[in-house]
């Protein structure tokens, strides 16, 4: 178990790649949805 958790381990990591598909896809969601609070409630509405 030591020998496992000890090694140095390559920790670089590399910039995602998204298609332009998933890049306005998440976009479109992000704009279309629209979180309302209400005292303590918090109510997530999708608008299609």
């Amino acid at each position: 178990m030591e020998k496992i958790y000890s090694k140095q381990q390559n920790n670089s990591c590399g910039l995602a790649k998204a298609s332009t598909e998933t890049v306005q896809f998440l976009l479109s969601f992000s704009k279309s949805m629209h979180v309302i609070n209400y005292k303590e409630m918090q109510f997530e509405n999708i608008l299609n």
